[in-house]
């Protein structure tokens, strides 16, 4: 218990130095910004019957090398953001526990980007795609009015680019740090004609903080913003995201941490001496080639809105595994490497409708969401003779269909001091598999998962400070094409996974004491049946299987405040139970759900001069223990507590601005484990967080 705790006492304590300072004579907090995704009505934070969080501009770009989202969602309650320090295997990131299980990429938490999905049909999403250098904001929703999202919405994240404005401007911005990391990024924008551009370019290189982490990633970016007839905008955007061959670190026993936390896990069957690292003699690794292009059209009618969004895109996926030719002897096995090319599509069309019921506004939207995926999927052995890390023989054959078709209502009353918003939405996901490799058993087949979700909420403004509120929802999350893939311990697709479905409660308060300080709290608890848990992990391969009930009751404090002097403080603090309401197999009731922690939690003193020429802020990042697999019995990932500094500056000079930062992370160089593979079959659960490191970084920017 005092493990638990002592990181937020950490926390804290940070928060009181800057609580000690006199109230400000200026307001240091920035002002409410209008969100979309609760309500699809444009609302400020303030007045939204909803958990959620704005990152802006400044938070996400100042100070950081606009590599990982997890650099700005540090700050948010109720999400779990961890850079693995693997690009191979994206970011883990989890809402009060939904998506903590994920052993690559984002499930649970719904990816969207201008208000184009960054998740596919199954809900599988890769954050990897979001541009972080030309990001105005993220939208953060937590809790029941996430469920209006659908399928794979415990949690919504929403970015949103700048749009071009103004004057024609060029910046470039260079960064470099420890463990050999850099970036160079390239971006102009202007308006011409009427005509708004963005465009972005960028590379980051590392290599890697743990053996075998290097990694190359290439970035581009546009956008077009335009009016083409009276009351109409449309948007276009293009992203595309390359990564050639980037190496695969794979997890570590606690042993193997213990000895050397950077080190990869020996393979004891190895025949060369010295023997090699599983990452070294099957040299692990993926490669990633993904585009995407989308429009966006809305046409006004007074106060009513018609909006349809369209996209599509191809996404080419390359990974070598480590798997013994002997794992791979089964006829039902795939084989160790997986090839797969994905075209995905889809549209949104909604209408607003803006009238007045019972001496109030009423705001009704009406929409459906169409999108599918399909991919040309193959597998193969990672051997040739004796040499591993090569494509061998075909293993796997098949084409693999997702569809999702998706109508929804959402209709919001405002009177008085009441606001009420009530959503449906019928959710419909549709799976097809057509297996043209028979020589492993025929995996074809269907599946069809429909679930329908309502959400319901209400507002009262107690004072003109002091809004509280109620939700509630009924969420489902059906397996990804990922966790269909395998059976048990190495058989064909998996035709009886089923969704699980959740009940969503919270009540919460909004309060805005003068102009200095803002406070959300939010309690909430989520009832789940038919939990998907992980059955089998290996090499980068894991099955699941249907548990039982779980539970998960917690809070979420968020305490912004400005003080004299320009100083400001940030805290974030989350205490989570999430716990299996009813055992199963070796797992009691009561056990903790896997990759989640009781409690979280971030605090941030920082200072700029009146002239915004120079900043400067103290943070602590904080955790308490995680369990690595459902039955709480291996040794879990012990909390921490880090402290990390920043310091920027910044200039201008006629037509020029210039911009430079230094950063330190993990300043008292703390060892720890930074996040774990869930469920690991051979117990190789731990990744390693690096230790104290460094970041520099400069801009110029020549606005004509």
């Amino acid at each position: 218990m005092k493990q638990s705790l002592f990181p937020l006492n950490a926390v804290a304590a940070l928060f009181a130095l800057g609580s000690g300072a006199m109230a400000a004579e200026e307001a240091g907090v920035p002002p409410d910004v209008v969100v979309v995704s609760a309500t699809r009505v444009g609302h400020t934070v303030f007045d939204m019957p909803a958990a959620i969080d704005v990152i802006d501009a400044a938070r996400i770009r100042d100070g950081q090398a606009r590599v990982n989202a997890s650099e700005a969602l540090a700050a948010v309650p109720g999400l779990v953001a961890q850079n693995r320090q693997n690009y191979a295997q994206d970011l883990q990131i989890s809402s009060r526990g939904f998506g903590a299980r994920s052993a690559f990429g984002v499930r649970g938490v719904r990816l969207i980007a201008d208000g184009i999905p960054a998740s596919m049909p199954d809900g599988q999403g890769q954050a990897a795609t979001f541009n972080l250098d030309m990001a105005e904001r993220i939208e953060v929703l937590r809790g029941p009015f996430s469920a209006i999202y659908g399928n794979h919405s415990g949690g919504v994240i929403q970015l949103f680019t700048r749009e071009g404005e103004g004057a024609p401007s060029v910046e470039t911005t260079l960064t470099a740090g420890s463990y050999g990391s850099r970036k160079a990024d390239l971006n102009a924008q202007g308006k011409q004609a009427g005509v708004g551009y963005v465009l972005d370019a960028s590379r980051f290189e590392t290599d890697g903080y743990r053996a075998h982490s290097a990694a190359t990633r290439d970035q581009a970016y546009a956008k077009l913003t335009l009016a083409p007839v009276e009351g109409a905008t449309l948007a276009i955007v293009a992203n595309a995201l390359r990564q050639d061959d980037t190496q695969d670190a794979l997890g570590v026993t606690w042993a193997t941490y213990q000895r050397d936390p950077r080190a990869g896990e020996i393979d004891t069957t190895d025949t060369q001496t010295p023997k090699r690292t599983l990452a070294d003699r099957y040299n692990t690794r993926k490669s990633i080639d993904h585009q995407q292009i989308g429009a966006s059209w809305e046409q006004r009618f007074g106060e009513d809105r018609m909006r349809v969004t369209a996209y599509g895109g191809n996404r080419g996926v390359i990974q070598y595994q480590a798997f013994s030719k002997a794992f791979q002897a089964p006829a039902t096995h795939s084989g160790g490497v997986v090839d797969f090319d994905r075209d995905f599509y889809g549209t949104d069309l909604n209408w607003l409708h803006v009238g007045q019921l019972a001496g109030g506004k009423l705001s009704t939207t009406v929409g459906v969401e169409y999108g599918r995926s399909s991919d040309a999927r193959k597998g193969y052995e990672n051997f040739i003779g004796t040499q591993f890390g090569v494509k061998g023989a075909l293993r796997r054959d098949e084409n693999d269909e997702v569809t999702n078709l998706d109508p929804y209502v959402q209709a919001e009353w405002e009177a008085g001091a009441w606001m009420l918003s009530a959503g449906l939405r019928h959710s419909s996901v549709k799976i097809s598999v057509d297996d043209h490799f028979l020589g492993n058993g025929n995996d074809s087949g269907n599946l069809d998962y429909s679930h329908t979700t309502p959400v319901l909420g209400l507002l009262y403004k107690l004072t003109p400070g002091l809004n509280v509120y109620a939700s509630a929802a009924r969420g489902f999350e059906t397996p990804t094409l990922n966790e269909l893939f395998y059976s048990g311990t190495g058989g064909g697709f998996n035709f009886r996974l089923q969704p699980a479905q959740s009940t969503h409660l919270e009540a919460g308060i909004k309060a805005r004491l003068g102009e200095q300080t803002r406070i959300n709290a939010a309690v909430f608890q989520v009832r789940t049946r038919d939990e998907l848990v992980v059955d089998n992990s290996n090499g980068g391969r894991t099955s699941y299987r249907n548990a039982g009930r779980t539970l998960r009751q917690g809070m979420e404090l968020s305490l912004d405040s400005s003080w004299r002097y320009g100083l400001s403080t940030r805290m974030a603090l989350t205490s989570l139970r999430a716990v299996y309401d009813q055992g199963f197999g070796t797992v009691q009731e009561g056990s903790r759900l896997p990759g989640v922690p009781n409690a979280n939690a971030y605090g941030e003193l920082a200072w700029k001069d009146g002239a915004d020429r120079f900043g400067a802020a103290l943070e602590a990042v904080a955790s308490s223990r995680i369990y690595a697999e459902d039955a709480n019995a291996d040794k879990p990932a012990p909390g921490y507590g880090v402290l990390n500094a920043r310091v920027n500056a910044s200039q201008q000079w006629q037509g020029w601005r210039f911009k430079q930062f230094v950063r330190w992370n993990n300043l008292l160089d703390r060892q720890y484990v930074g996040s774990l593979i869930v469920g690991d079959t051979n117990k190789r659960y731990y990744e390693a967080a690096p230790g104290r490191n460094w970041l520099l970084g400069a801009s110029a920017q020549y606005q004509f």
